[in-house]
């Protein structure tokens, strides 16, 4: 069944997402691996992702760990450096599906702070239909809330919306919704994925 709708998640989908990197180049990779032992630091982000003020919630933590103070705030003082660069063939495949009239919905993990950074460093992300940011839903994925939520405002059924993320746990919830979706690994996979549902060329999806 060709969906109605496709659903971006947005990091490592449309924006590389890869804190490890970011550390691993700044402070190495050693003391990396033993910051990210100690410090509970995506369990930090799941707070802002909920609508946690971003920096609020970024020095608390590092107050919490003084051994770490200037490395956790790093995560809110050099935040866009973390999420870099964006994936390309994604942004054009989202960009030819409008272009074609189809709906296109973002469904992320996002703080309400971190998304109002992202946004104007990466202007695709004005270019979606309706915009489901979990600092402003109140809600994460993979909590089955948010999944619902999305159902009610687009009014869409579950079976006709395609939606595509990079972790498997939100892939196997929204899965459980009836909804169609692809695990996101590489943005050819996707290209392919929508290729042959029929909703754009191998051209377009190029």
């Amino acid at each position: 069944m060709q969906p109605e709708a496709v659903i971006f998640d947005i990091g490592n989908v449309l924006i590389s997402w890869q804190p490890e990197r970011y550390f691993d180049r700044v402070i190495g990779p050693d003391r990396r691996r033993a910051l990210f032992a100690n410090v509970d630091l995506h369990g930090m982000n799941d707070v802002i992702d909920r609508g946690g003020d971003f920096r609020e919630t970024v020095y608390d933590w590092a107050e919490t760990h003084p051994e770490w103070r200037d490395e956790i705030r790093m995560w809110h003082d050099n935040w866009l450096e973390l999420a870099t660069p964006e994936i390309p063939q994604s942004v054009r495949i989202l960009q030819s599906l409008r272009a074609r009239g189809v709906p296109v919905f973002a469904l992320t993990n996002f703080g309400i702070g971190t998304f109002a950074l992202a946004e104007p460093a990466y202007p695709f992300l004005r270019e979606f239909d309706r915009r489901y940011i979990s600092g402003h839903m109140g809600v994460i994925k993979p909590e089955p809330e948010i999944y619902a939520q999305v159902e009610a405002d687009c009014g869409i059924p579950p079976d006709r919306l395609l939606f595509t993320d990079d972790r498997s746990d939100n892939i196997a919830a929204a899965a459980a919704r009836g909804w169609q979706t692809h695990l996101f690994e590489t943005p050819e996979g996707w290209a392919g994925c929508i290729v042959a549902l029929g909703l754009l060329s191998v051209e377009e999806a190029a």
